[in-house]
Parts: structure tokens; sequence; C-alpha cells
């Protein structure tokens, strides 16, 4: 029992000074530990007197919801995820069922703590449509998206960093009309990025152009400004903008203009479509008139033959021409080769050469039944006084 009682206390005295020597270094690092706390501590001062200061100077507080509808093809996707990283002060939501109202938009953005919104609706999944809506007093606008490029289409040389401030350059036409005074103003407030925002950069680096168009459509650009001698580079994403209507309210309120140049991309599908139908109906008469003039060359280029004998019946109307014409076809039974008596050995069709005049040929033998009016007209006896061969076509044009 004394040998365990040793090793015992000599395991307490080590312990002992084991927790001694802790202590000091335990001391030691904890001065250490102050003073760079003191350092942490002055560095996270600095930046909240910084933040506190940019606050105060972020007068501006406009953010912009961004969203589109379900049904969004893929260019109009990466259009507006274009758009978001362009401003820094946007804002994004899940799609928009389209079967809800659009005043649900209102709600959203105030939920999202946002003043404006830019909402892309798809329709059909060809035609896309932008709302730019000021959600507290109005007015909203609606356009018509056309000519979509997005920034991994163009592929451009330009660039510029994210969240920079961008430079918003206008037409000079924007002052000339008094909706496009309030369009421009509506531009300004959604696209341009807060003064002391802070998510922005505090520098300059890339344009917003707009420029106006023929029927006041509207082309977007983005630049990069190269360098201080202000040379430029695109950088996308590039569309057009056609507005279709103005209203007073957030996605409500009184028509303030109704553009008269916009045209429905369903108006422009169907006169395109009954533009094709046209084009054919045309083809369709040209290969009838073409058959026609064929049928016309082959007869007129057909050898006749010296006739033996010449018959003219006249009478009175078309309507008795026709009749004496079919009841001769029943007699000689003109439809084949042959003739009831079997005198004639060669027999061919009775054929209607005009209103009135009914032609039946067996074998060398024509009989012509006519009118008196077309026996005056066509004259047959002073053709044959001048030539002993008959003309088995006569133009009925002339």
């Amino acid at each position: 029992m004394g040998k365990f009682s040793k090793i015992k206390k000599v395991q307490q005295e080590e312990s002992a000074q084991e927790k001694m020597e802790w202590e000091a270094a335990g001391a030691k690092d904890s001065s250490d530990d102050s003073s760079d706390e003191s350092d942490d501590e002055q560095v996270p001062q600095k930046q909240t007197e910084e933040t506190r200061k940019r606050a105060e100077l972020w007068t501006n507080r406009e953010r912009v919801l961004v969203l589109c509808s379900r049904g969004a093809d893929v260019r109009t996707r990466y259009l507006m995820k274009d758009i978001k990283d362009l401003l820094p002060h946007a804002k994004g939501d899940s799609k928009l069922d389209q079967q809800k109202s659009l005043k649900a938009l209102n709600e959203i953005a105030e939920m999202k703590n946002c003043t404006k919104v830019m909402y892309f609706e798809s329709r059909k999944r060809k035609d896309t449509y932008l709302w730019m809506s000021n959600v507290e007093k109005g007015p909203s606008i609606k356009f018509l998206v056309h000519n979509v490029h997005t920034m991994k289409e163009l592929k451009m040389s330009g660039n510029c960093l994210k969240a920079s401030r961008p430079v918003l350059s206008f037409d000079d036409a924007f002052e000339q009309k008094p909706h496009l005074k309030l369009i421009k103003e509506v531009l300004m407030q959604t696209l341009g990025t807060p003064h002391h925002h802070p998510r922005s950069q505090p520098f300059v680096d890339h344009v917003f152009n707009f420029s106006v168009g023929e029927g006041d459509k509207i082309w977007f650009r983005n630049f990069q400004i190269v360098d201080e001698s202000l040379q430029l580079q695109e950088v996308g994403p590039r569309f057009v903008l056609e507005m279709v209507r103005l209203f007073a309210g957030s996605f409500e309120g009184a028509v303030l203009y109704d553009n008269p140049n916009y045209v429905s991309p369903n108006v422009i599908r169907r006169e395109h479509r009954k533009g094709q139908h046209a084009y054919i109906e045309k083809q369709l008469a040209l290969k009838a008139s073409n058959i026609k003039q064929a049928k016309v060359t082959e007869i007129l280029a057909e050898k006749t033959v010296d006739l033996v004998g010449k018959i003219i019946c006249s009478v009175f109307n078309s309507r008795q021409a026709a009749a004496i014409s079919e009841n001769l076809r029943s007699i000689l039974k003109i439809d084949g080769n042959t003739v009831s008596n079997g005198i004639l050995s060669h027999v061919k069709k009775s054929t209607k050469r005009s209103n009135g005049w009914y032609v039946s040929e067996i074998d060398r033998v024509q009989i012509h039944v006519m009118s008196e009016e077309c026996r005056e007209k066509y004259d047959l006896e002073a053709i044959w006084a001048g030539d002993d061969r008959i003309l088995e076509e006569i133009d009925e044009l002339k």
C-alpha cells in the first residue's frame, strides 16, 4: 500500500506543476487576444460608420421587382436575367400564373418592399409583352417586345462591372411628344440606379441608350465606356419596345394614350396566312391558264383535211341550235367511229364552238348549226370564198 501512495503523490505534484504552466500560458495568450480583439473591434466600427453615412445619403429608396409569367420562352427568361444583373436595385420573384389578375403584382411588390415593377408577360409562347408600373400611384405602360437579343446570344466585345451605375442617354425625340415624355420619366425611375444604393458600386462604366424609331418604337442598347476618350463598345442585351397602351393607375385605370400605329401580332399572322392562300390561288389559276393555252396550241397545230362538204344550218336562237345539234347527234349516234347505217367509215364527235354554234364532223363533211347572230358575226361564207380550208378554231375573245 505504501508503494501506491507514493505513486499517487508524484502524480498529484506533476499535475499541479502542469496546471501552473497552463495558467501562465493562458495569461499570456489572453493579453495577445485582447490586443487582437481591440484591432478587430476597430474595423467593424469603421465599417458601421461608413454604412451609416451611406445610409444617410441613400435617400432614393427605389427598388424594382422583375419577374415573368408562366410559359415564358427561353429568350425572355435570359433577357429578364440580364436586366436583373444590370440593375443592382432589382429583386426577383417566382413566375406569376397567367390566370391571376395583374393587380396581384401590386401586392407582391408591397411584400417585397418594391416601388416599381417590370413584368414580362408571354402569350402563346410567341409574343412577349413588358409591363412597367409605378406601384403607388401609377402610371403603368404596356409594351410589345421585338427583336430580343441577350448577352449570351450576342457575345459582344464590350463588358462592364456588375452593380456599376449606368448613364441613361435619351434621344431628343422624347421631348417632342407628351406620351414620350412620360415614358422617359418612367424609364429613368425604373432603370436608373439610385445614388448611394448599398448594392451599387460608386463608379460609372456603361451607358443605357434609348432612341426613338419609326412608329414611336423605342430601341434599347447597352454600351461600355471603354476609357476616358468615351469610346463605346456594345455589351448587350438589345431589344425594341413598341408601346401598346398607357394607363393612369398601376395595372388598371383609365387609358391615357392608345398607340394608333400598333398592330396586334395575331392580326399580322392572320394576314400572312391570307397572303399565303392568295399566292396558292394565283399559282393554281396560272397552272389552269397554261393547260388551256397548251390545248389551244395543240388544236391550232393539228393539220386540217380538205373537206368535201360544208353544210350550214341557220336557226333563230342558241336554244334551237342546241336542240338540233342534239337531235343530229342522236340520229347519227356520233359517239365513236361508226354510224347506224354503216355508210360512213370515220366519225368525229360533235363540238360546241360558241354559244349558238355547234359543229358536227362526219368523215369529211362538216355540219354547222348556227344562230343568225353567230352566222352574221363569223361570216363563214366569206372565209370559205377566200380559202378552201376551214378554220377549225376561232378565238372566242375576238
